[in-house]
Order: structure tokens, then C-alpha cells, then sequence
């Protein structure tokens, strides 16, 4: 498992400065498309979203009021909500409304037929089946991962590939108020 704490990722800005994302994770690594993605995105202002052809996404609001989505046609108005998973195609031309400013989101992105996301929320122990790629984000509360009695705070997790082993003991709760996003990804090639 690969740790990491949002903080510490570097942020590149959007090409339409509409906002920020920060990189978890991108496999396969040098590769010109990516299989899967996981990041984090700060929402300055409104605006279009980027469209991602082939792609399934799955957008979790982390922090902030609540981000709305609109594509004329398709969807209108479909709000996120905290910890609440929104998936969507990403071949769609959406726009974005913050009616109570910026916020922060967990971004998943799958290449549609190659692989698929589970994203769910979490307060109880995670344990990772084998071959299975993942990300796992802390809401609130306390979490401990297996190697080292690592413990996990708001704002970091972990993310692993499908060939890296899972801790048998899984990832579990520390505190009471432990809650979680958890990302399960599975190659269907």
C-alpha cells in the first residue's frame, strides 16, 4: 500500500483556472492513457468540466456546500453531497455550479471496458480483495493500515494495484466517528 496525505500532493491548476487537482494515483504509470486515476480537485469558480471520452467517473464531494452538475438533455441540477459517491459518464459536456463557493472533491476516473469503480462510503473495516486495485480516503476519524501500524487522519489514506498484496487484517477503525471513501477498482480485461 502506498500512503499519502492531500496536503503534501502537488497541485496543478486547470488549464481554464476554473480550479486545482492534486494526483493520488495514475496507472499505468507512463502511459499515454490512463487504465485508472484518482485525485482530488479543488473547485474555485463555475464553469465546464472537462469532458473524458471513454471514461466512467465518480465524483465525492469532500469538502465545501456542494458542487451541481448539469448536462442539457441528459441531467440537470444533480447535486453532491458529502461523502455521497456520484457516478456519470465522462463523455458527457457538464457544467458546474458551487452555490456556496469552492469546494473540494475525490475524483475517480475509469477507462470504460478496461476497468470499474465501487465507490463507497465506509465506517467499518476494509479489507481489500486480492486483485483488485484501490484508494482509500479518510473522512474523519481515525483508520490504521496493516504495514506498521500506520495511522491514517482526515485528508490521507492509501491507494495499491492489483498485484500489490492486501494486509489480510484489512484496514480498520480506530475511533468511533471513522469514516471513510473507499475506491474498489477491477479490471475487467
Amino acid at each position: 500500500m502506498h500512503h499519502f496525505d492531500v496536503e503534501t500532493l502537488k497541485p496543478g491548476r486547470w488549464r481554464n483556472g476554473g480550479g486545482a487537482t492534486r494526483e493520488i494515483a495514475s496507472r499505468p504509470v507512463g502511459a499515454e492513457s490512463f487504465g485508472w486515476r484518482a485525485s482530488v480537485a479543488d473547485i474555485d469558480r463555475e464553469g465546464p468540466f472537462s469532458a473524458f471520452g471513454g471514461v466512467d467517473r465518480t465524483l465525492t464531494l469532500l469538502a465545501g456546500d456542494s458542487v451541481l452538475l448539469t448536462s442539457p438533455g441528459v441531467f440537470e441540477r444533480l447535486p453532491a453531497r458529502t461523502g455521497e459517491p456520484v457516478t456519470f459518464s465522462g463523455d458527457l459536456a457538464l457544467s458546474a455550479e458551487l452555490p456556496g463557493g469552492s469546494c473540494r472533491v475525490l475524483n475517480i476516473m475509469v477507462r470504460r471496458g478496461d476497468w470499474r469503480a465501487r465507490v463507497r462510503r465506509v465506517a467499518g473495516r476494509v479489507a481489500p480483495p486480492s486483485g483488485h486495485a484501490g484508494v482509500f480516503y479518510v473522512l474523519s476519524g481515525s483508520w490504521q493500515t496493516g504495514e506498521n501500524a500506520h495511522v491514517l487522519a482526515p485528508g490521507q489514506g492509501v491507494w495499491w494495484d492489483e498485484d500489490d498484496s492486501a494486509p489480510e487484517e484489512g484496514i480498520p477503525p480506530l475511533s468511533p466517528d471513522a469514516v471513510a471513501l473507499w475506491a474498489d477498482l477491477t479490471s475487467t480485461g
